[in-house]
């Protein structure tokens, strides 16, 4: 027999040894069974036909974005266990999914009733893996919110969160409160850029270095020009030690503001020059 030959045929009788688990540092994903994982999704593109109502899930709140956003950062970018802060909670899309994942999460809201409709709702939803909800009806810039941040991951054994997901007014588009600390209200887009950098300094000094920030937000259209407020606050991220990691494309199809005017829109927008809105940006940076 010759050498070669007996290589092969001790080749094929040895065990076979399975190479040790790929685990990502940042998620639950074994890449070996990477096949198995079809809900995430992994193009730049992300076309939702509806939003997610299922349990706690309602999309009365005007202005809350689908639950599928925060669900995919989090499969993606967090463990179970993991600490989540999210500085706009609103009616608490972001928590409820947090919980149904397994994922500690603080959310803050400016509005004492929205805040009080994020605690009922995530009240709803089951909590099977015992994860650490809070909402507390604070103003995300102020140092009252570190405080309350800072008091939140000491309890569960931390110093800093493990994600951050942030869904910000589109600036003026809607008008969420009469409060000048609302960043609906800003008088122009400097002023909203100025104060979301306030927010994202808080924001940022919480988050664990190596881990990953979400931005979710539109552009607008006003005075007879296109305002890239994606691409402006995603500069303002990453100039707080950031790196861009992706810019994702989702679809805004449904809109409540033009579901009934489309003829509308469309006649403006011919009328106009410009093309009716149609998506808005999920960007995800990563702290250096």
């Amino acid at each position: 027999m010759s050498r070669a030959l007996a290589v092969a045929d001790a080749a094929a009788v040895a065990p076979q040894v399975r190479p040790p688990s790929r685990r990502h540092a940042v998620n639950d994903l074994d890449l070996h069974n990477w096949k198995q994982y079809d809900e995430i999704l992994t193009d730049s593109l992300w076309i939702f036909p509806e939003r997610d109502s299922s349990g706690a899930h309602k999309a009365d709140y005007h202005g809350n974005f689908v639950p599928q956003i925060p669900r995919q950062v989090m499969m993606r970018y967090t463990k179970k266990g993991d600490a989540i802060l999210d500085p706009f909670a609103g009616s608490g899309t972001t928590l409820i999914e947090a919980q149904r994942l397994g994922r500690h999460a603080l959310g803050v809201e400016l509005q004492p009733a929205v805040a009080e409709l994020a605690r009922s709702r995530v009240g709803q939803e089951p909590n099977v893996d015992r994860a650490t909800i809070k909402v507390i009806n604070e103003d995300c810039r102020s140092a009252r919110t570190r405080i309350w941040a800072l008091n939140f991951l000491k309890d569960l054994g931390r110093t800093h969160f493990q994600a951050a997901i942030l869904h910000p007014p589109y600036h003026d588009i809607i008008k969420f409160s009469d409060n000048p600390d609302d960043l609906s209200n800003a008088g122009t887009v400097d002023q909203f850029l100025t104060m979301f950098d306030e927010v994202l300094d808080l924001t940022v000094s919480l988050l664990e270095p190596g881990r990953y920030l979400t931005l979710v937000i539109g552009d607008k259209y006003d005075g007879g020009e296109w305002i890239p407020l994606g691409f402006y606050t995603m500069q303002r991220a990453a100039a707080k030690g950031m790196t861009i990691k992706s810019v994702i494309v989702k679809n805004m199809a449904g809109s409540r503001a033009k579901r009934n005017v489309e003829n509308l829109w469309r006649y403006r927008a011919l009328y106009g020059g410009f093309y009716v809105f149609r998506h808005e940006y999920v960007i995800v940076l990563k702290k250096n």
